[in-house]
């Protein structure tokens, strides 16, 4: 079982930066890919960002290639998530997730593959404009 958490998380205006962290424990061996979702009340959870851990292929959503960039750190068992050029309706709990997933190359099938995987509990973003 593989155990996931957030943090890094908080209020910003809109045009500023944050930088989330995931760190994993437990069997994440049993994993190979990371990533990021986020949530807002009544909405389904959205794919944001991913990285396979080993080959450290990138995948992101259309809605924050080039403000957001996906990293790692494997010493520290940890993927980060810097969020630049923050808007409005980024405004929502981002939660890490972390899965086995065939070596997809879109974005699309590898989101859908993490959301069966190990999730953190969440850390707010609240970006204000």
């Amino acid at each position: 079982q593989v155990h996931l958490v957030e943090s890094g998380g908080g209020s910003v205006q809109a045009g500023g930066s944050l930088r989330l962290s995931c760190v994993a424990s437990g069997n994440i061996y049993s994993t190979n890919c990371m990533g990021w979702f986020r949530q807002t009340p009544g909405k389904e959870r959205e794919g944001v960002a991913a990285i396979f851990t080993g080959r450290g292929s990138t995948f992101y959503a259309d809605s924050v290639k080039g403000r957001f960039t996906i990293s790692q750190d494997n010493a520290k068992n940890t993927v980060y998530l810097q969020l630049n050029s923050l808007r409005a309706e980024d405004t929502a709990m981002y939660y890490c997730a972390a899965e086995a997933v065939p070596f997809y190359n879109n974005y699309r099938d590898v989101f859908r593959a993490l959301k069966s995987g190990a999730w953190g509990q969440g850390t707010q973003v609240t970006v204000s404009s």
